[in-house]
């Protein structure tokens, strides 16, 4: 580089050094001033530094740490780094620094001052930024950079007019730039006092640090030497700057000016609210919160503890500021506290014939459930109250639960008030949130009395065999102190924290099944069961209530469409089967919404009656759902027809038997079966070989065959303990070849001796047993009762035939009465 390159560890600072600059023009500089050929590198992460700029720098990873400590310890009196920008991970370059992941442009600075704050801790370095210099090539990678470097120097052009003109340019723009942003204001001051147009090649690196531009156009500025060129893109940052500047001054515009117009309406409020108060025309916002709470108490009837409470929370809110948090809590307490209806009744309405009267007017059939129902206003009339009764509904969807509830309220003339229980995972839910939690509430209990108005309405709760529980809570149980007529007479809110009375609200649950609903809260309901409605009840329901509705709801006038009663029983015969009417609304409310259409496309101002007939239901609602099953037209050994009990209702189920002649025995059940239903099966197969051990062909039969039985349809899971017969039917008659006599169907379970036991669910049974057009019934002897007691509607064209043992079951059940096959388990 220069005859003085060693004086960097050289005796003083003022030894004068001869350096030939590239325009061999001769400078005297002083020795600290020489530069070595090579460097120390500190890697920049994001924006490069100028020459003559001086900043700080926290320098955190160990082996920089090290180069710097051992570099301040070094006996050199100038202590000398190179700092140089990372290239982009995604930028390769052939050259020695890109190869480094550097770029190669960077400057060379003087360690001015440097602090440790602990040894685990970064090192505090000021750095002064001297000039320019390239890499050459990198002499040193581990532990950190060490490069061989050249040094970069600009020529001077102080008179050259085009520069001065670039130099005013760039000086206007910075000044434009401060104006708008002030935020270098102090740091350009600084550099005027020290610089003049004369330097514009300073000049133009400040300007490039005063922006907000990225590295890879800053390091481009550094990488410039050409003065001109240099000036030339810090004049297009700069100008970058000043429109980004522009636009964030307008978005502060606005947000201020809209602030200010918040604050102007804020003190014209405050002012009106000063001159009403002035001229008696309104009072205080607290005071009149005060006086509303105060009227309210005085029309309520509130027990001693809820007296004590609102007056206890008026203080407390008299001595609180509007502006405070707490004046809300408090306000927000006392506006639940006192909108509850502490002491408001409504009349009871006990008169048998008027609740009779809408009953038969809301529902249709239903009889037996009518007539619990009467009984239990009828216990309350001669009571003078219903306090404390809780009915439970349990039945399918679809059935009416709901509208029963609603119903027994308008026939007492109380209040209703329906919520569903259905998923709530949280106790809060039931009891409330305390009030130290933000947005608290009561539960949902002191929230229906509040909104039905009266201290003793109706309140129903829907769907809660569905209530689950998490960590939350288990909200089930929360239930038992609600549904208690024994304590909820001074159920506590967490939220209200003030005991209210719940005995005079009359409670109704329904449910899908009882299976889900915890033992200790069945204990505490009434349950009256909703098995499901036959063909003509719907048929009838049809015709009273859901026509009528549909029609109405689409803006039709009944004279203007006819659905006829074989229409309707084709839709409930092919399209609506389940127990309940909600599908077969569904269906009616398609039929309907078609028939419009074609009304509308017509165009025709007075057209015609429309009347729809079976035929045109195919047309509307598509291929038929639901159709008689080949087995019912023509009898097979092997395959009989069950009655099973689900949540959704009764079903009819068939159980096949086959058999493959494999030369041994051999048994299996397919059809997602349960344990039990297995079991029975199995005591099936077990029984029938027993009892028809005495004739050889069969015992033969049963040797040399293994036999198959299956349950249809295979994706469904099914259990019960109500199979046995069926199963052991399907056995017989594949093993004598004999069918089942056609529209027979069965159930009862079976024990190896051969009894017939009794099973649950007939009514759901003999209603599915009749939508499927079954003649004849098997059931049970001691289900006799239950039958009968059914209504004369339902039982109307079935035939029962009650058994007691398995041979009762053969005599009914096949077309050629069996001789006398009492086998060992006979």
């Amino acid at each position: 580089m220069t005859e003085a390159r060693d004086t960097q560890n050289g005796e003083s600072p003022d030894v004068e050094v001869v350096q030939e600059s590239p325009s061999s023009e001769k400078h005297v500089i002083l020795a600290r001033q020489v530069f070595p050929d090579q460097l120390p590198v500190v890697p920049l992460d994001e924006r490069p530094l100028f020459p003559r700029m001086t900043v700080p720098m926290l320098i955190d990873r160990p082996p920089l740490k090290e180069m710097l400590l051992s570099l301040a310890r070094s006996s050199s009196r100038t202590k000398l780094v190179g700092l140089v920008l990372k290239r982009e991970a995604d930028r390769e370059s052939g050259d020695p620094a890109g190869r480094a992941g550097l770029h190669s442009v960077g400057v060379i600075a003087e360690i001015l001052r440097l602090a440790q704050a602990s040894e685990e801790g970064g090192v505090q370095v000021l750095l002064a930024a001297l000039d320019r210099f390239r890499i050459r090539d990198v002499t040193r990678r581990q532990p950190t950079l060490l490069a061989r470097v050249e040094y970069l120097y600009e020529t001077e052009m102080t008179d050259n007019p085009e520069l001065k003109a670039y130099s005013i340019s760039v000086i206007q723009s910075i000044k434009e730039l401060i104006q708008l942003n002030p935020l270098h204001k102090e740091e350009l001051s600084l550099f005027m006092q020290h610089s003049s147009l004369n330097d514009p090649g300073r000049l133009a690196d400040i300007a490039a640090a005063l922006t907000t531009a990225d590295g890879a156009e800053l390091q481009e500025v550094l990488e410039t030497l050409s003065i001109r060129a240099r000036l030339k893109k810090v004049l297009y940052l700069l100008k970058k700057e000043i429109d980004i500047s522009k636009l964030q001054v307008k978005i502060s515009k606005q947000i201020e000016e809209k602030l200010s117009q918040q604050q102007r309406r804020f003190f014209l409020r405050e002012q009106l609210k000063a001159i009403k108060k002035e001229l008696g025309l309104e009072k205080e916002g607290k005071e009149a919160e005060i006086e509303r709470f105060e009227k309210r108490v005085a029309d309520l009837d509130m027990p001693e503890e809820a007296a004590a409470r609102v007056n206890e929370e008026l203080d407390k809110l008299r001595l609180i500021e509007p502006a405070s948090p707490e004046f809300t809590v408090t306000r927000n307490y006392l506006d639940w506290l006192t909108s509850l209806p502490w002491g408001v009744m409504t009349t009871d309405n006990y008169d048998l014939r008027r609740a009779t009267r809408i009953l038969n007017s809301d529902h249709y059939g239903l009889d037996d459930i009518k007539d619990r129902i009467l009984e239990f206003l009828s216990v309350g009339a001669l009571k003078g109250s219903i306090s404390g009764s809780i009915l439970c509904f349990v039945g399918p969807p679809g059935v009416g639960k709901t509208s029963l509830g609603r119903s027994i309220a308008r026939a007492i003339g109380r209040n209703f008030y329906r919520f569903s229980v259905g998923g709530i995972r949280d106790e809060a839910e039931i009891k409330g949130h305390r009030r130290t939690y933000i947005g608290a509430l009561p539960g949902k209990f002191l929230q229906a009395v509040k909104t039905a108005g009266s201290a003793n309405p109706v309140i129903m709760l829907d769907e809660i065999d569905k209530v689950g529980a998490s960590y939350h809570g288990d909200p089930a149980s929360a239930l038992l102190e609600v549904l208690d007529p024994e304590q909820n007479r001074d159920f506590l809110d967490h939220y209200l924290d003030v005991r209210f009375d719940l005995s005079n609200v009359f409670f109704i649950c329904t449910a899908n099944q009882l299976d889900t609903i915890p033992w200790a809260l069945l204990d505490r309901m009434e349950v009256i069961k909703l098995a499901g409605y036959i063909m003509q009840e719907k048929l009838q329901i049809a015709r009273r209530h859901l026509v009528p509705r549909q029609l109405r709801e689409h803006g039709v006038d009944r004279k203007r469409i006819l659905l006829t009663s074989a229409a309707l029983r084709e839709i409930i015969e092919g399209y609506a089967r389940e127990p309940g009417v909600r599908g077969l609304e569904n269906h009616i409310k398609k039929v309907v919404r078609k028939t419009v259409k074609q009304l509308v496309e017509a165009g025709d101002p007075a057209p015609e009656r429309v009347r729809i007939e079976p035929a045109d239901i195919a047309d509307l609602l598509g291929k038929r759902v639901f159709s008689d099953e080949p087995f019912l037209k023509k009898a097979r050994p092997g395959v009989v027809m069950g009655l099973a009990w689900t949540r959704l209702g009764g079903d009819v189920m068939y159980v096949e038997a086959a058999r493959v002649d494999t030369g041994k025995a051999g048994f299996k059940q397919t059809g997602q079966l349960g344990k039990v239903m297995v079991e029975s099966s199995e005591i099936a197969y077990t029984y029938v070989r027993s009892f028809l051990d005495r004739d050889p062909a069969v015992r033969k039969f049963f040797l040399d065959n293994f036999i198959h039985l299956h349950v249809p349809a295979g994706a469904t899971p099914k259990d019960g303990p109500s199979a046995g017969v069926t199963m052991a039917c399907a056995l017989y008659s594949l093993a004598r070849g004999v069918p089942v006599r056609r529209r027979v169907a069965m159930t009862g379970e079976l024990t190896l001796a051969g009894r017939i036991m009794p099973v649950g669910g007939i009514k759901e049974k003999t209603i599915a047993a009749k939508r499927a057009k079954v003649r004849e019934l098997v059931f049970p002897a001691e289900n006799r009762k239950d039958f009968e007691e059914l209504p004369e509607r339902v039982r109307k064209g079935l035939v029962p035939h009650y058994v007691d043992t398995f041979a009762d079951v053969v005599a009914h059940c096949f077309r050629r009465r069996v001789r006398s096959e009492t086998g060992s388990a006979g």
